[in-house]
């Protein structure tokens, strides 16, 4: 789940699926209802640059970087959901919505339990540049190119998704979130099958 922008996207997204978002909806981050207007939201291909450089991340690190990336997927899908042109694409984005709404909120749960406070890298840019992506879904005209730009990102994302998982499960030590991470693998690769099925009907 990496390529210069492409890599750190799908990174971002990587923790994005995987789910242990660290902060409740009502806490810090801000809420990933179902509003694609939100200023802080941005599709899975937007969550890139926000992989920290250094190569370590503490669970502190994980927890944010999961909860922002989740909240930007929900909120993506959910302007996609209403956006898409291809009944494909916004079932699609309703499905994002949902699961990501889902893992953030399992994420949270056990970021509660645990005690961590999510406390994102020194180099985490990931809510800046997932607002530059959500800024430019929402200039893209309803329609094909909307349609195109939105699974495009979600195909590249999700492709590096189960190697980010990996790492995040590699580094944290503690075993329940790593048993979180590692539970969210086939939740990740059916949201990449689903976004390259799609892909291939795009035009």
């Amino acid at each position: 789940m990496l390529m210069n922008g492409s890599r750190c996207r799908v990174a971002t997204l990587a923790i994005v699926v995987l789910t242990l978002a660290a902060c409740s909806k009502k806490e810090n981050y801000g809420t990933d209802t179902t509003a694609a207007s939100s200023t802080v939201s941005a599709d899975t291909s937007a969550m890139a640059a926000a992989e920290p450089t250094s190569g370590t991340w503490t669970d502190a690190n994980i927890v944010a970087l999961l909860d922002e990336a989740n909240m930007a997927d929900s909120v993506a899908g959910a302007l996609a959901a209403t956006k898409g042109t291809a009944a494909a694409v916004r079932d699609f984005g309703k499905r994002m919505m949902l699961d990501h709404h889902q893992l953030r909120a399992q994420g949270q749960a056990l970021a509660k339990k645990l005690n961590v406070t999510p406390a994102p890298a020194a180099d985490d840019n990931l809510v800046s540049d997932a607002q530059k992506h959500m800024d430019t879904l929402n200039s893209t005209a309803k329609g094909k190119d909307f349609d195109k730009a939105y699974i495009d990102g979600e195909v590249d994302v999700h492709k590096q998704v189960l190697d980010l998982a990996t790492k995040a499960a590699a580094q944290t030590q503690t075993a329940e979130l790593k048993n979180l991470i590692q539970k969210a693998a086939p939740v990740i690769q059916g949201h990449l099958d689903k976004a390259e099925s799609i892909q291939k009907t795009l035009k």
